[in-house]
């Protein structure tokens, strides 16, 4: 019997093995990545092209490519696609970010021929009809407006465009008049140029059977599909940081101001990155962290504050994002720097590293422990270009990692002198 009055002792997480995929490459070339996991009828298909807004050659040509996929193709009206994925229980996602796009189906495997044929098709032959276009670039462009009033949304953008600057895709923010930019000819160009079979790779996961990877070779591994051949190459920009230190974007009408605070870092293939993210989690990168427990609990300057490392092709970012009342901006962001001098002036605890890797081994648990999350993770491979050995990288960081190592990591890149500070809200006299 368990003696319930007992609390159960904590152990950490064994060595967490992550499955890896079965590769097969198709008879046109595309590789497969197949993940047979889980007990459920249900598969989800993943189809990677290279081809994100870091290869675009205006604002929004990849976003809006990728988006009007479904907005109707040789076979099927964007109400037909919309009435046949869900007539068949199906899911459908549509997403971009800087050097690939992604089209995901979530479908029953008793429905995959139905549901296969309709993502064939927006892979195979989208139109980018006019009308539907100008549909969806008018909601977009009111959503805009709306994000425009709201302090985090100009706070981030401004943050964003302070750390690397209006030449680099990650620093170019969008304006209205680019929405307006965007025609059915410059979507069909960079879709010629970059959705082809020679820039594709697919991942499915699930339950996974043989007859569900026939179809799969049958729709899109036998033939080439595409305008092009050309694969797409990896490219680099260098980021431009403005010179000042802090960006005040006025809104008068404001009853909260967002603060946003950040910096470029090393990039995630770099060997002391996973360390770093130890550091970063103890500053900002749980409910029980030291910028939570000091202004939320202590001050009570705010619901929530975090920290986190956002990584990009070719470099990270350090953020430290925070919503606060307009008269608590400084005394936050005081507080935010004294954190910081105190990872750099004094070893974590024991007890504190301790509860963080703990915290962040049983993420990492989480992270892997379905098909999908699995899929999630080694796509996140394949995008950042890091090796097959990532997984276990990351959990002997975590284990290993020492309070000595912190502190001089934190010495090393937790520099207030780099930071920039961007505050939304209503000015203060």
């Amino acid at each position: 019997m368990i003696d319930r009055t007992l609390q159960p002792e904590i152990k950490r997480p064994g060595r967490l093995t992550v499955q890896a995929p079965e590769r097969i490459t198709l008879p046109n070339g595309i590789v497969l990545n197949v993940l047979n996991a889980g007990d459920n009828e249900v598969v989800r298909i993943d189809i990677l092209m290279a081809g994100g807004r870091w290869h675009q050659s205006q604002p929004l040509q990849a976003l809006f490519t990728n988006r009007m996929l479904r907005e109707g193709t040789r076979r099927y009206t964007a109400a037909q696609i919309a009435e046949r994925l869900d007539y068949y229980g199906a899911w459908l996602d549509l997403s971009s970010v800087s050097e690939y796009a992604f089209v995901t189906l979530y479908s029953l495997n008793k429905y995959l021929p139905q549901t296969l044929d309709v993502l064939e098709s927006l892979v195979k032959e989208p139109l980018f009809p006019d009308d539907e276009l100008a549909t969806v670039v008018e909601n977009n462009v009111q959503q805009f407006k709306v994000n425009m009033q709201k302090v985090d949304f100009l706070a981030h953008r401004g943050l964003m465009e302070t750390l690397y600057g209006a030449g680099h895709p990650s620093g170019r923010m969008v304006v209205e008049a680019d929405y307006r930019r965007i025609t059915s000819d410059v979507l069909r160009e960079f879709y010629n140029r970059h959705y082809h079979a020679g820039n594709c790779s697919i991942y499915v996961a699930g339950k996974v059977t043989d007859e569900c990877l026939r179809r799969l070779e049958t729709r899109f591994g036998t033939d080439h599909f595409g305008a092009s051949t050309r694969q797409t190459e990896p490219v680099h920009f260098e980021p431009t940081p403005s010179d000042g230190r802090r960006v005040f974007i006025e809104r008068p009408e404001a009853m909260q101001s967002a603060v946003r605070i950040g910096m470029l870092t090393i990039p995630c293939h770099h060997p002391e990155y996973q360390k770093l993210r130890v550091l970063v989690t103890v500053l900002g990168g749980y409910f029980g962290s030291r910028l939570m427990s000091n202004i939320r609990e202590e001050k009570g300057y705010t619901y929530g504050i975090s920290a986190g490392l956002v990584s990009c092709p070719d470099s990270s970012a350090l953020f430290i994002s925070s919503e606060t009342a307009n008269e608590y901006v400084e005394p936050l962001i005081g507080e935010v720097f004294y954190e910081m001098d105190r990872l750099c002036h004094e070893p974590v605890g024991d007890e504190e590293l301790s509860m963080v890797k703990n915290y962040m081994l049983g993420e990492l648990c989480r992270n892997y422990e379905s098909a999908f999350s699995l899929s999630d993770a080694w796509i996140y491979l394949q995008t950042s270009r890091l090796p097959a050995t990532y997984f276990e990288e990351v959990q002997e960081a975590i284990s290993q990692v020492t309070a000595a190592e912190l502190l001089y990591l934190a010495q090393k890149y937790l520099c207030k002198e780099n930071l920039k500070e961007v505050v939304s809200g209503k000015k203060m006299s």
